[in-house]
């Protein structure tokens, strides 16, 4: 769910694709959302769009996103750990914000349960802040700006064929 800066609420979403990897079973427990729609919202002059957890190996959902008007991807995790989860977490969240020209706020819960790694990934795929393994908090400051230039840069989804 996002909030407003007044406690409003911006959006919700459903999570779309269940974690039964690695002798995980999340269908265990959770259900999938019965319809799997994408979900934006706009704030402070951006567009969010929000995805969660396993979501973001599905980079089709990514560019749904995107095409809706995203610039921000917002994604809220328990990325467990297991082989290679640190490596994946962090290529997977630089790749949905270099093929689609837009942040990524990666946000994993911290060890023991998750990696930790929340991170901020600019549009052109460089890691502006990582929190690492330790529970703490940032702000940091996104430009429209600097989208746009990355679109311009790199014009793929202009240039997208595919369906």
């Amino acid at each position: 769910m996002a909030i407003g800066p007044d406690g409003s609420r911006l959006a919700s979403y459903r999570k779309i694709h269940l974690f039964d990897c690695q002798g995980f079973r999340e269908s265990e427990y959770i259900r999938p959302a019965p319809e799997p729609l994408p979900v934006t919202f706009s704030c402070g002059g951006m567009t969010f769009g929000l995805m969660t957890c396993y979501d973001l190996r599905f980079p089709e959902l990514a560019r749904i996103l995107a095409d809706a008007g995203a610039e921000v991807l917002l994604v809220c995790s328990s990325w467990v750990p297991g082989t290679a989860k640190t490596e994946q977490w962090a290529t997977l969240a630089k790749a949905r914000a270099i093929e689609n020209g837009v942040y990524v706020a990666a946000v994993s819960q911290t060890p023991p349960v998750s990696i930790g790694y929340s991170m901020l990934i600019d549009p052109l795929g460089t890691v502006l802040h990582s929190l690492g393994t330790e529970p703490a908090t940032a702000t940091l400051d996104l430009s429209p700006d600097a989208v746009q230039a990355a679109r311009d840069q790199f014009p793929t989804w202009r240039h997208h064929r595919l369906p």
